[in-house]
């Protein structure tokens, strides 16, 4: 059922109003715990600011990154993979995490970071990390919330905001995604959903907003310690305190004992290591106007981007160029990337605003696996254009997670960069590091299903003007 925004935020218990930030930082201090992320594609660091991102996991790598940093990202991309090679993938990481931990004496915290409108290889990916961990008796918390978002659990459903309503995920474009599509916005029915029958509903424990909001860290740490060893608890949440209380509360139950794996959206994050927020990025944190042009790529094809694309090629004063992507998968797929390869470099070397972006019309597979290996086809051909522009842009903004990962780390050659902060509220920005094609460069990796309409036109022409 749809409910009015508004409306239902009245109607819930007034936030806990103690700031707890200072007893989160002593907490996780504490646990003497390095927090790592490991991300299925490179829009969850959206709530943080001054943190590392890893787009390569060697353990020497791991261990540096051990050695310098509390908490810090690993963007596995596991969404663009099929299930077996994302399993592969997550079972490489780990392994190297607990080598890397052993060999520098740390223990560690592990968030796998998903969408928040609950796509993503679920199950897979809880069941490999539990095992390759051995933490089967780790409490697994489902936690999508993500405000920025608009995307809010209330009485274990989870909803996500469009105008003035609030939308049950369910009913949404997002469940019917090829790859990931699901049927309850219900997350207690989504957990036994997509375990396929592995578990019973009422084994999944809940934490309530009445929890929260009226008995606080002391009760729902109660609450969790409580939980059955391996079982999955859902957590309602609608604003960053609820996920403060819930983290406190997460530490105290951890100082009985008990261990936690957490599949979540990006709100818990900051909340988990008392990160205060910060001040949106202004334009003036970038490089002058005159230095270079903007290069924007996109690839998502949630509804959202398609809107906000649109909105840009009408009114961003941008120069479009659009890859086929029926052409690119027919037998002309070479002569489709010389074409828009050579149109953005003229675009881009005579300092123009320039955006590449996938024709509308969405082609996917008869299962799938056959759906995402169309979109890694896709996403290589981003590449291979990317890596062809000859001329330095002032910054690159990649729209859509896939395609953010891709361009970073195959087209930018980035191994490790630093979250600026956010451009706008769910839209970060990174600094890339010294190993990457354009040192110090600003990278903006906007979500596909993040901000309003013109959002992305906003911030082309806000960075156009340095206003």
């Amino acid at each position: 059922m749809r409910l009015h925004y508004r409306e239902t935020i009245d109607r819930l218990p007034p936030p806990w109003k103690e700031d707890l930030l200072p007893a989160i930082r002593e907490a996780f201090a504490r646990a003497r715990a390095t927090l790592i992320v490991m991300d299925d594609d490179p829009t969850g660091c959206q709530t943080v600011h001054d943190i590392p991102i890893l787009t390569a996991w060697p353990v020497e790598a791991l261990r540096a990154e051990f050695g310098r940093s509390p908490v810090f990202f690993i963007l596995t991309n596991s969404r663009s993979l099929p299930v077996r090679e994302a399993i592969d993938l997550d079972r490489e990481v780990a392994r190297n995490i607990v080598k890397a931990a052993s060999l520098e004496g740390r223990r560690f915290m592990v968030i796998s970071r998903s969408d928040s409108t609950l796509r993503g290889h679920f199950r897979a990916e809880i069941e490999t990390l539990t095992v390759e961990f051995g933490w089967q008796n780790a409490v697994k918390l489902c936690i999508p919330a993500f405000f920025e978002g608009g995307r809010f659990t209330i009485d274990d459903v989870h909803y996500v905001k469009e105008g003035d309503e609030l939308v049950p995920a369910a009913e949404t474009p997002y469940a019917k995604d090829p790859s990931f599509g699901f049927a309850s916005s219900n997350l207690i029915d989504y957990i036994c959903e997509k375990m396929g029958g592995a578990v019973a509903r009422e084994d999944v424990c809940s934490i309530s907003l009445q929890d929260i909001r009226r008995g606080g860290p002391e009760a729902v740490g109660e609450k969790l310690a409580g939980c059955s060893d391996g079982s999955f608890c859902v957590v309602n949440a609608c604003e960053r305190s609820d996920m403060d209380v819930v983290a406190l509360a997460v530490f105290r139950a951890m100082e009985t004992g008990k261990r936690f794996l957490f599949r979540t959206a990006a709100a818990i994050i900051p909340a988990l290591f008392g990160l205060a927020p910060r001040a949106l990025l202004g334009a003036g944190e970038f490089p002058p106007p005159q230095k270079g042009c903007g290069l924007i790529v996109v690839g998502s094809f949630v509804p959202m981007s398609s809107r906000q694309l649109a909105h840009l090629l009408k009114h961003g004063g941008v120069h479009g160029v659009e890859l086929g992507v029926r052409r690119l998968l027919s037998g002309d797929g070479k002569f489709e990337i010389e074409r828009v390869m050579d149109e953005t470099n003229r675009s881009t070397g005579a300092r123009r605003d320039t955006v590449i972006f996938t024709s509308r019309d969405l082609v996917t597979g008869a299962t799938a696996e056959e759906s995402i290996r169309i979109q890694a086809d896709v996403a290589a051909a981003l590449i291979t254009i990317v890596r062809g522009i000859r001329a330095a842009p002032r910054y690159v903004l990649a729209k859509g997670g896939i395609t953010s990962n891709d361009v970073a780390a195959k087209a930018l050659g980035v191994k490790r960069a630093v979250v600026a902060g956010q451009i706008i509220p769910g839209v970060p920005v990174w600094r890339l590091g010294e190993d990457s094609r354009f040192p110090g460069m600003s990278y903006i990796v906007f979500p596909g299903n993040v901000g309003t309409e013109t959002s992305m036109t906003d911030v082309v022409q806000a960075l156009r003007t340095g206003a």
